[in-house]
C-alpha cells in the first residue's frame, strides 16, 4: 500500500492522533497547504497549484520543493489537482488535511463528495482538520478508534438499508435509514465504534476530541 498526505488551504489543528495518521506517509502539498508541513513535521514531495494563496514568504521557505504551477483558470480545484497527483504516484489510500470547516462551504462538501468517489473507485479516503474527521460508508463494516464520549454523527448521501452501529450510546441494528435523515446525527462513542451497512452510500464525522455529548 502507499499512503498519501495532501495538504490543503483549510484551518488544522496539529495533535497527536493528526500527527500519527500522516507519519511515514508521502505528502503532497495543495498552494497554501503548504503552510502546514512545518507543523506537522513533514516535508513534500511536490507543491502544485495555481499558488494564488501561497504568500511569498512561503515560497521562499520552500524553495528546495518541486512545484507543479497550474493556471488560475483551470477544470479543477487545487486539491482535486493534488489528489489525480497522488493517484498518479501510486496512492492506494489518502488523508487529506484541511478538507473541511472554514468558509467555502461549497469547497467542503465538494471534498466530501470527492471522498465517497474516490473510496468506491477503491480509494480509502480519511478527510481531517485535527479535530474532525470524515470518511465514507459504503457497504461492510468500518470500524472508528474514538475515545468514550467522543461525537460521531452519520450523514447518509443515499437510503440506507442494513445499518448497524456497535459501541455506542444510540446503537442500532439493521436499520432502515432514508436520505437525509437526521435520525444518525450527533451519536456517543463508548468506546472505540463499529459501523455494519448493507447498502448505500453515506459519510461518517467524528470528532475525537469533543466530549460535548458525555
Amino acid at each position: 500500500m502507499s499512503l498519501f498526505t495532501l495538504l490543503l488551504a483549510g484551518d488544522l489543528a496539529i495533535t497527536d492522533r493528526l500527527i500519527a495518521q500522516v507519519a511515514g506517509t508521502r505528502v503532497i502539498a495543495a498552494d497554501g497547504g503548504m503552510r502546514h508541513a512545518r507543523a506537522l513535521g513533514v516535508t513534500p514531495e511536490l507543491w502544485v497549484g495555481d499558488f494564488d494563496s501561497a504568500p511569498d514568504a512561503l515560497l521562499d521557505e520552500w524553495q528546495g520543493i518541486e512545484r507543479q504551477p497550474y493556471p488560475r483558470a483551470k477544470n479543477a480545484t487545487d486539491g482535486e489537482i493534488a489528489v489525480d497527483t497522488a493517484i498518479a504516484r501510486g496512492a492506494t489510500s489518502l488523508v487529506i488535511a484541511g478538507a473541511l470547516g472554514g468558509e467555502r462551504t461549497d469547497h467542503a462538501v465538494m471534498h466530501l463528495l470527492l471522498a465517497l468517489s474516490l473510496t468506491e473507485r477503491g480509494i480509502p479516503t480519511l478527510l481531517t482538520t485535527g479535530e474532525e474527521e470524515a470518511q465514507a460508508l459504503l457497504g461492510g463494516t468500518l470500524r472508528i478508534d474514538l475515545p468514550k464520549g467522543a461525537l460521531f454523527s452519520i450523514l447518509p448521501f443515499s437510503a440506507l438499508s442494513g445499518l448497524t452501529i456497535e459501541g455506542a450510546r444510540y446503537p442500532l441494528d439493521r436499520a432502515e435509514i432514508d436520505a437525509g435523515s437526521s435520525r444518525t446525527v450527533s451519536n456517543v462513542a463508548e468506546g472505540p465504534v463499529t459501523i455494519t451497512l448493507q447498502s448505500g452510500r453515506a459519510m461518517v464525522i467524528a470528532r475525537p476530541a469533543d466530549m460535548s455529548g458525555g
